[in-house]
């Protein structure tokens, strides 16, 4: 059996891996010449290619209780794999394989998540107790409400927050840094590389990092980020943090890679900026479902160009008349 490629790929590139995949179905000769363009683009595109196409295998060769057991919760899974008889016992290889590769390379825990938003998608639920959840773009989060309290597992992604009231039990959600309690509140929770971004709008908010049981109190117009390790310094609440909710970016004085990067979380494919525009300085509000509008807008202002190898890969590059 080969193995899966020991290096992990991003979201966007799974997303567009995930998006050719769907498209390849058609069998148009435009797309597929446009594919093998997007493939032989860069290393990473050939990875995710590979590494999707071994876990639709090891999906594909479940049946049965097996097949079931892997479309349930995490626990579910591991729960029913381990009433399945020794007559499964391959298949059950089969799945641990895939859930292996899942667990380290392809995003498992969102798209088991109770519920989920495709990349730009954006959607706001309401919970049991009234609590209104707005999910940001390729956002995933469990809820595990039970008798002693409402609790609520942010899996991928971004959310804002607006409790229900009128209901005794404690409000805490969960992400893999640590827990946040709200106390009558409005708040943003983020996931980032660097571990979870969490935003007071209104009232206030506990949190502590997995580290560390004590609580500390965040309160309107703070912001902090919680890591493994602990919680870095209580920082002002950026402006405009929640501005997503009304199809909108809003930046001060931001990196253009750190903008691209965020514009990138709302569009398929792969979005990145040349290293000689990186660091130049932008203030602004950018449109969220229009990535391309966005992108264009900064032409005016900035030396750069936006350049579309395919319709999956574009750079922001200098303008080959202008230098930063």
């Amino acid at each position: 059996m080969t193995p899966i490629s020991c290096k992990p790929v991003s979201a966007q590139v799974l997303d567009a891996a995930i998006a050719w995949q769907l498209s390849l179905d058609s069998g148009s000769p435009v797309e597929r010449e446009e594919f093998a363009k997007w493939h032989a683009a860069h290393e990473e595109h050939a990875r995710a290619w590979r590494q999707l196409g071994m876990l639709d295998q090891r999906f594909s060769v479940a049946s049965g209780p097996a097949r079931t057991a892997l479309l349930q919760s995490r626990e579910g899974i591991r729960r029913r794999v381990r009433k399945l008889s020794s007559g499964v016992a391959s298949v059950v290889a089969v799945i641990g394989l895939a859930l292996f590769a899942g667990e380290r390379y392809l995003p498992i825990d969102y798209w088991l998540a109770d519920q989920r938003t495709a990349t730009g998608e954006q959607r706001t639920i309401r919970l049991s107790d009234g609590t209104l959840i707005n999910l940001n773009t390729h956002s995933a989060l469990d809820v595990r409400f039970d008798e002693k309290q409402r609790r609520v597992v942010l899996q991928e992604g971004e959310i804002l927050i607006e409790t229900g009231h009128g209901d005794a039990r404690p409000f805490i959600v969960e992400t893999r840094e640590g827990s946040m309690r709200a106390l009558g509140t409005r708040f943003l929770v983020k996931r980032e590389a660097e571990g979870t971004r969490l935003s007071v709008l209104k009232s206030a908010v506990a949190a502590h990092p997995d580290s560390n049981p004590q609580e500390q109190i965040l309160r309107e117009g703070q912001q902090v980020l919680i890591r493994n390790d602990g919680m870095g310094p209580i920082l002002a609440a950026n402006l405009g943090a929640d501005a997503w909710t009304r199809g909108m970016l809003v930046v001060d004085n931001a990196r253009l890679e750190d903008l691209v990067r965020e514009i990138g979380r709302y569009r398929r494919g792969h979005l990145s900026v040349a290293p000689e525009v990186a660091d130049l300085r932008i203030t602004g509000s950018f449109p969220l479902h229009n990535s391309d509008l966005a992108l264009n807008t900064l032409l005016p202002t900035l030396p750069v160009q936006i350049e579309h190898h395919t319709q999956w890969w574009v750079t922001v590059a200098a303008k080959t008349d202008a230098k930063p």
